[in-house]
């Protein structure tokens, strides 16, 4: 069947689709309940003080389940493809809808009644409203964070973070970035927390909210400014993005710097995930 899968004649969306379903039949199938914790690498991602809507449930398949390595890791893909690229087109569409918003400022002129308000709600969604910049000085930092994070670099940080879907916070809290929380209540306590610490590992009601809160914070906290700066060069150059040139703006993403930034790039490109994006 894989070999199936690997046919050049068939295409990239459609094979997707194809171990998608390979992926939820085996799944299924093998699924069954498991109380071993797994246990995850530090995490030191800041807090995430705003509600993510989020969408129908949908429940992680059980990828402990899979014996084979590299099956495994197809049907992680395949499963997150979807979700990966639905919150990357709401980002699209937000963009589609800044740019001509931008372009008038850029010209000095004054936006219509129906247009402020269109830009007032994407500065508020990009948290920018208590900024202190001018309009045009708030388009130019909405173009920053207002952009798609490359499907290949979404997928390395999922498979790292939680596991290839196998840990503790992404089974039982649809956590696959390992997104932290400072409520009580607010998710899951990691067993090895300090005694002195307060955050837990943020829960979340599907899959897809935890993407939606990671583009999120990706796009909008100031410990990932230099990732959105490398991707703006890229735009204002008319380059594709390029994930292993933006992953290294994500060494505040963990304790452990550049050599989490090396374990992304590995993972690109051990697994070959530009094919996602060129797809």
């Amino acid at each position: 069947m894989l070999d199936l899968l690997r046919h050049p004649r068939l295409p990239v969306l459609a094979r997707t689709g194809t171990i998608a379903a390979v992926a939820v039949f085996t799944l299924t199938a093998f699924a069954q309940y498991r109380h071993a914790s797994v246990i995850t690498h530090e995490l030191v991602l800041q807090p995430q003080p705003m509600p993510v809507a989020t969408d129908a449930v949908v429940v992680m398949p059980d990828f402990e389940a899979v014996t084979d390595t590299n099956t495994r890791k197809e049907a992680f893909f395949a499963f997150l493809h979807s979700h990966i690229e639905e919150e990357n087109e709401r980002v699209r569409e937000t963009r589609l809808r800044l740019l001509p918003l931008a372009a008038v400022l850029r010209a000095g002129e004054p936006l219509s009644k129906v247009e402020r308000a269109d830009f007032e709600q994407i500065v508020s969604e990009y948290r920018l409203e208590e900024s202190g910049l001018s309009d045009r000085e708030l388009a130019r930092e909405l173009l920053r964070r207002v952009d798609i994070v490359p499907m290949s670099l979404v997928m390395a940080q999922a498979a790292n973070e939680s596991a290839w879907g196998t840990s503790r916070f992404a089974r039982e809290g649809n956590n696959i970035f390992g997104q932290w929380c400072f409520n009580e209540g607010c998710g899951l306590v990691p067993e090895r927390r300090r005694s002195d610490a307060s955050h837990e590992v943020r829960s979340f009601g599907s899959v897809q909210g935890s993407v939606r809160a990671y583009l999120r914070n990706l796009n909008t906290h100031d410990s990932y400014a230099e990732m959105r700066e490398m991707r703006a060069q890229m735009r204002a150059q008319a380059r594709p993005l390029d994930s292993m040139v933006l992953a290294r703006g994500l060494t505040r993403y963990s304790a452990r710097g550049m050599a989490y930034v090396s374990e992304l790039q590995d993972i690109i490109r051990v697994n070959r995930l530009h094919a996602f994006d060129r797809s």
